[in-house]
């Protein structure tokens, strides 16, 4: 829909995904919710959350915002402001303003939903391996999106049907895509994005982006010594491939977790893909494409994208020639 109103309090400067955000705020579209916490990953979603407060687009009463530091390393100190952060702007206000139970028994039993669905999205995602798979990587999407948005303990029983379904799906006899790909990038959870890329001739068989699973959806390990809180934290902090975390060693770990996902996948090429104005992916996108193709040597194709694809003719033509581009490899390479 229109960005109209988004864009007039955010200017249009600002990533499409927080303007979005704000559009759907002013609309009303949030009056669900009983509170809202804005993690500072990057200002513009501070922005955009700031924008709602002042605008006052939910009177709920009790209705809070907070605001969240997130650490933009990986050491003791990150750990702690982490922990901290979580404590007393997530944890305290939901007891204080809604009665919550923040007991270390309620978060295990959420950890423990959790850690269910995930299994589930990785036994699941683990038929894109085959050579001919049995699910698309559209259809994988919006199961993963699922995981995102809907309560962990209501999914888990159709989460498990589907598993069981696809254990005795069989895949189109004739391969219905001309090469494997990789998708690597900032937020998408327009499902479109993906769906136009298998219609281009290739198959997602791995999403390393904001919202895949990839690796949003590895369990919590947990042990009965430590803060419980500590070790939740230090699961997201550790395992996180958010360009935030700008130390080299993490920049040079995320690329090689693609390089090792776009192996245990088969992929054979990688598309990075990044929302205009996403300011860390801005700078992720380049290194990760002159560092996979030049060090890692994968075909790479390199996309700056809007929010709302929907059916970019502009987009599907890259993709294309995208494929084609590796199908000539691939012949090269035989030929040789």
């Amino acid at each position: 829909s229109s960005l109209e109103m988004g864009t007039y309090y955010m200017t249009s400067f600002l990533c499409e995904y927080t303007r979005a955000l704000l559009e759907r705020a002013i609309e009303g579209g949030y009056q669900f919710l009983d509170c809202l916490i804005a993690p500072d990953g990057c200002t513009m979603i501070n922005r955009c959350v700031e924008n709602m407060e002042l605008l006052k687009v939910n009177e709920k009463e009790g209705f809070f915002y907070e605001y969240l530091e997130v650490p933009m390393k990986c050491d003791d100190n990150a750990l702690n402001l982490y922990i901290g952060q979580c404590r007393d702007k997530i944890l305290a206000p939901l007891h204080e303003k809604y009665g919550a139970d923040i007991s270390d028994e309620t978060l295990r039993k959420a950890v423990k939903n959790y850690n269910r669905v995930c299994e589930l999205v990785q036994a699941i995602g683990d038929y894109r391996k085959e050579d001919n798979p049995r699910i698309t990587g559209y259809e994988f999407h919006i199961i993963t999106m699922v995981t995102y948005v809907c309560p962990k303990d209501k999914i888990i029983p159709y989460l498990e049907e589907t598993l069981e379904e696809l254990k005795t799906r069989e895949p189109d006899p004739k391969k219905n895509f001309r090469a494997r790909v990789a998708v690597v990038g900032s937020e998408i959870d327009d499902v479109d994005m993906i769906k136009l890329i298998e219609e281009s001739g290739a198959l997602v068989v791995a999403d390393r982006f904001c919202y895949g699973s990839l690796p949003g959806r590895m369990p919590i390990p947990l042990n009965d010594e430590e803060d419980l809180l500590t070790q939740i934290c230090r699961h997201f902090m550790t395992t996180s491939m958010c360009p935030r975390h700008m130390n080299i060693e993490r920049v040079n770990g995320r690329k090689a977790y693609v390089d090792r996902i776009a192996k245990e996948y088969k992929a054979d090429g990688i598309i990075y893909e990044q929302m205009k104005f996403c300011d860390p992916w801005a700078y992720e996108r380049v290194t990760g494409t002159y560092m996979m193709r030049e060090l890692y040597h994968y075909p790479v194709l390199t996309i700056d994208r809007p929010y709302a694809v929907g059916n970019s003719g502009q987009i599907r033509t890259r993709v294309q020639a995208f494929v084609e581009s590796i199908e000539i490899k691939k012949i090269q390479k035989e030929e040789a």
